[in-house]
């Protein structure tokens, strides 16, 4: 009883950790404090995301959420797929939510098993 007692506790304490605040380059905690892109932060912080894209491909969707937090737009695909849309600047969006915005993004496809295959930058949403 004792044992997986023990056994338990080392289980949480693993399993429970924080995001990190940074990412190679990326300074996640920055990009996670704005929300939609509305206050501008993110704009900065493009350059490091690019440079950390090859590291974010294959990583499963929990990963990219702990990392990037929750996507501005959870958009559903064909065959399982996914995107996870984060917004690059203010738009539309941060003012009127759920209106369609053409603001700057970035889109991570999840792929049907839940991996990170591609990341494309557009206006709007793929």
């Amino acid at each position: 009883m004792r044992l997986i007692f023990l056994l338990s506790i080392v289980f949480l304490l693993t399993n429970c950790s924080t995001a990190p605040d940074q990412f190679g380059k990326l300074d996640l905690k920055k990009w996670r404090s704005d929300r939609g892109g509305c206050n501008g932060v993110r704009t900065t912080l493009v350059s490091d995301f690019k440079a950390e894209i090859p590291n974010l491909k294959g990583k499963t969707a929990n990963t990219i959420g702990d990392l990037l937090g929750r996507p501005d737009v959870n958009q559903i695909e064909d065959r399982n797929q996914k995107f996870y849309v984060y917004f690059l600047e203010k738009g539309v969006h941060c003012d009127q939510p759920g209106t369609k915005s053409t603001s700057r993004s970035v889109a991570i496809r999840m792929s049907a098993i839940g991996l990170a295959t591609e990341i494309t930058f557009q206006n709007g949403i793929p």
